[in-house]
């Protein structure tokens, strides 16, 4: 199966629009809010000596830590523009970065067959995907660690939407981050509570621990509150 053209030109046009200056996309939180808590779920499950794919890296800012705890760090993203961005950002080299559709199976299984069972983050993806693809979004997930790999998942529960809704009601709309989501078509929190674990089950994938938690955002209430959006988080194995 494929995404939709629409869902593609939505985070391509995102990612074009979006400047290098770090934090400028809601979600592009700094590293010791995102990716160090929840390499430290992760790390007493994984074998460091495997490589780890980010998977929705974006402009790369949580890859670029990864790379401190893995022999190898990928980060794979949907938008070409938002590879250009970790790119251009990774200025010491510390990782790699490609396009990927995680719904084309056949390429998640070329990048698995290419780099062997591998370690995956994925920090709230499959909330935002369309319906009929997340499925597939959770089986990339299955084939790229194998047998060996541990997998790092968070997505945003039902709770964060009506986070969104009431930043959306602020006095003046919806804060400057928040705005250009939505004026992309991007539709954070549109998974339900329970869909998440089903979708994660079918796909074979066995929950060694999980928890709730909160992702930081990078934008405030017009009070000076940090956005921090309701997730569960998730450490996964093979079946």
């Amino acid at each position: 199966m494929d995404v939709s053209q629409g869902y593609r030109e939505s985070w391509e046009g995102f990612w074009s629009a979006t400047s290098d200056a770090p934090g400028e996309a809601i979600w592009d939180s700094d590293p010791s809010l995102a990716s160090v808590p929840h390499s430290e779920l992760l790390l007493p499950y994984a074998d460091t000596s495997l490589p780890v794919v980010d998977l929705g890296c974006g402009n790369g800012t949580q890859t670029r830590y990864l790379a401190t705890c893995f022999a190898r760090a990928i980060g794979v993203d949907l938008s070409y523009a938002a590879i250009e961005h970790a790119r251009r950002a990774d200025t010491a080299g510390v990782a790699e970065f490609a396009q990927l559709n995680l719904v084309d199976g056949d390429a998640v299984r070329a990048l698995h067959e290419r780099i062997g069972d591998t370690n995956v983050y994925m920090r709230a993806v499959i909330h935002q995907s369309e319906p009929p693809a997340r499925p597939a979004v959770a089986a990339a997930v299955a084939t790229l660690i194998g047998e060996r790999g541990r997998a790092f998942v968070a997505e945003l529960t039902p709770a964060s939407k009506t986070v969104l809704q009431q930043a959306a009601q602020a006095p003046g709309g919806p804060p400057a981050k928040l705005r250009r989501v939505f004026d992309h078509g991007l539709k954070p929190a549109g998974a339900t509570e329970e869909e998440i674990p089903e979708l994660l089950k079918a796909a074979g994938l066995t929950t060694l621990a999980t928890g709730a938690t909160a992702l930081a955002q990078t934008e405030y209430l017009p009070d000076g509150t940090r956005i921090d959006l309701p997730a569960r988080w998730f450490v996964l194995g093979g079946g």
